[in-house]
């Protein structure tokens, strides 16, 4: 099983001068450090005018900052907003081809089209059409990726003529393919497309397997028709990370962010209100949960189960993830840079798990994934033949386009046209 840290770029308010630059600062040091703990991959989300909970606007800018400090530590957008009026195709082609370059070809390219309607509405994306949008953007920026000349396309939401987009990716026809999760239903969806399922539900290990057992059985049945131009079978489940020699210090550091991560989900997708620039989400998130832990107090270290599990000794977070691993999960992502957590305290428990908790699952992981390998070959093979290519162009076919000339160029006449 892989392991993987995941950041949203949390800065709960109040907010002071340098704040956001020490954040990233920091995160870019936990980065090079997992890296040289040995953790298997680092994910940087993008979302955008979600304040407090998520400052991870332009995630191509951090990774491409990290593949500097780091060497083997695979870097994910997890994830990439794709539909056009976020990021065009062809940009995010280049994007991603031009990361994995300069990465050395580490880059796993998750997708996604969003559900916040601050983001949706910020850039004049309809609800009822996000999903159509994004599997047309999808398709067509893995061909982008692998073609050479891309032949065009004339869709429903974007449009663009034959070009050759470059550059082209290190690892070919096009890096990895992952899709955001956040329930059964995408699960299945990213089984049908050929594509990694990155779950951002927070579910127990009981919940996961079915999950998983879903998963799978999609892959090897007709149904798996990849949109891509590989199959990337993979399931990745996040959980909270908080780790120390003794309980109580470990929840003391910890848990009050994963808990404000909680919150701060709900808020912006499920029964807030925003009001931006003004509305304080961690001042909303304290009053709330003061009043909860009154009214209900509970001995929170006790029970750590399900996403909470991640927080504890390392003797709790290897029975937490012993029991991913059971079910058939690929990789667990650590939810570690949340709310008020410290710099400090993140990178005391990536050591303390690398030392303590990886190696054992590490000692596993080269069998088990030869195993998977074997088993998914022929179906990964029956999938990719069901796919119908965008067929390459005739040289005959490929249009020639004359240059605009120096005077009109210059004058900016007639500028729009072939």
């Amino acid at each position: 099983m892989k392991f993987g840290i995941f950041y949203e770029h949390q800065l709960p308010k109040p907010w002071k001068e340098g704040l956001e630059q020490q954040l990233f600062q920091d995160a870019l040091d936990q980065v090079e450090l997992a890296d040289k703990l040995g953790i298997d991959y680092a994910w940087e989300v993008e979302h955008h005018f979600l304040e407090e909970y998520s400052h991870s606007s332009s995630p191509e800018i951090f990774l491409a900052a990290a593949s500097q400090r780091t060497k083997n530590i695979r870097l994910g957008h997890g994830i990439r907003q794709v539909i056009t009026n976020y990021n065009h195709p062809a940009r995010t082609a280049e994007c991603i081809a031009t990361l994995d370059l300069v990465s050395n070809g580490r880059v796993e390219f998750g997708t996604g089209e969003s559900s916040a309607i601050l983001e949706l509405g910020g850039f004049d994306i309809p609800v009822e059409s996000k999903r159509e949008q994004y599997l047309e953007a999808v398709e067509q920026i893995c061909n982008m990726l692998a073609m050479d000349p891309y032949p065009g396309f004339e869709g429903k939401y974007f449009s663009m003529p034959c070009r050759n987009i470059v550059p082209k990716p290190a690892q070919r026809p096009h890096p990895p393919l992952w899709v955001a999760c956040s329930n059964r239903e995408t699960i299945k969806m990213a089984a049908r497309l050929g594509i990694g399922a990155l779950t951002f539900a927070f579910v127990d290990p009981l919940e996961a397997k079915h999950w998983v057992d879903e998963y799978y059985s999609i892959i090897k049945s007709d149904e798996c028709v990849p949109i891509g131009h590989t199959v990337n079978a993979n399931i990745a489940m996040v959980t909270s990370f908080s780790l120390h020699q003794d309980r109580e210090e470990a929840i003391s550091r910890g848990l009050e962010g994963f808990e404000f991560f909680g919150y701060a989900l709900g808020a912006l997708y499920g029964f807030g209100e925003h009001k931006p620039g003004r509305t304080n989400l961690f001042k909303q998130f304290r009053e709330a949960r003061e009043k909860q832990l009154a009214e209900m107090p509970v001995d929170i270290t006790e029970s750590l189960t399900g996403a909470r599990g991640g927080i504890g000794t390392p003797d709790d977070m290897r029975g937490h993830l012993k029991k991913f691993e059971e079910v058939g999960v690929d990789q667990v992502t650590f939810i570690q840079q949340a709310g008020m957590n410290k710099h400090e305290h993140i990178c005391e428990s990536l050591e303390l798990f690398a030392s303590e908790v990886m190696p054992e699952f590490k000692a596993r992981e080269a069998e088990r994934e030869a195993k998977k390998t074997e088993e998914l070959a022929p179906y990964i093979e029956a999938a990719l033949a069901r796919k119908k290519f965008m067929p390459m162009p005739d040289d005959k076919d490929i249009p020639v386009f004359p240059a605009l000339g120096r005077s009109i160029a210059e004058d900016g006449a007639d500028a729009n046209k072939e």
